[in-house]
């Protein structure tokens, strides 16, 4: 539950630490890392950031805003470090990732005001319902990266390319395989355990069920997933090369 949270957080409650030491808590965009980090787009004016270059101690708090009784809903409560985005490739995929989440924020995402963070995570506090309350280490909902760094460099041409050729295979992960509604749905996040779905303001997160390390693992789980999510929803596979992922599907194999 808290990798969901994670996965599918938009905005968080983030709290830091003022000079005086009273907790100060401000919303804020999130997306996140590979790993599953939450990563921030933060101004050096803002009061938050001003407080986290004197401690690095926060915690950020995600929910799952489900409609309704505004506290049935799962939500977590994370606690870590956090430190600014350092080198050239880790900013790029940071701002990469962080702007497919949260296209508004572009305008800023270059300002030189304005960085991006990554939150160095050790525990969730998480309240999954009436008494389903537990502390969950980071080992735990982290996704471990290791060996899989050909899938994580295949990542933006992969989405490009379900984005681009595919869109009807991924609407299709949304409502066959996620039960959400219709809509227009793009791919956002390709990491070893998952892919990310947004639509609009709406964010979900897709299982693979099995972890994937290279490229060509990232093509089948895709392959495959339109393929179940096909027949779920009864719809034909199409024939013509390069119509959807089921098509390459058969060319695997011939």
């Amino acid at each position: 539950t808290v990798k969901r949270l994670l996965r599918e957080a938009r905005t968080g409650a983030l709290a830091s630490l003022d000079r005086d030491g009273w907790p100060y808590a401000s919303l804020v965009q999130v997306a996140s890392l590979h790993d599953g980090a939450p990563v921030l787009l933060l101004s050096q004016l803002a009061r938050h950031t001003r407080n986290i270059a004197g401690d690095r101690r926060v915690s950020l708090l995600v929910d799952e805003r489900r409609e309704g009784d505004e506290l049935q809903g799962s939500r977590a409560s994370l606690k870590g470090h956090i430190f600014r985005v350092e080198g050239e490739a880790e900013i790029a995929t940071a701002k990469r990732r962080f702007l497919a989440r949260h296209a508004d924020s572009a305008g800023f995402a270059d300002f030189k005001d304005f960085a991006f963070y990554r939150i160095e995570l050790e525990s969730a506090h998480l309240v999954a319902g009436f008494g389903r309350i537990a502390e969950v280490p980071a080992a735990d909902f982290l996704t471990d990266l290791s060996g899989a760094g050909e899938a994580l460099a295949s990542e933006e041409g992969a989405i490009a390319h379900m984005n681009e050729d595919h869109a009807d295979a991924i609407g299709l992960y949304a409502t066959a395989l996620l039960g959400a509604a219709a809509g227009d749905w793009r791919m956002t996040g390709i990491d070893p355990e998952g892919c990310d779905l947004v639509r609009g303001h709406e964010a979900r997160r897709l299982p693979f069920g099995r972890r994937i390390t290279g490229a060509h693992d990232v093509h089948r789980v895709l392959v495959e997933l339109a393929v179940k999510a096909r027949e779920i929803a009864g719809v034909p596979a199409r024939r013509r090369d390069g119509d959807a992922p089921a098509d390459e599907h058969q060319h695997d194999h011939h």
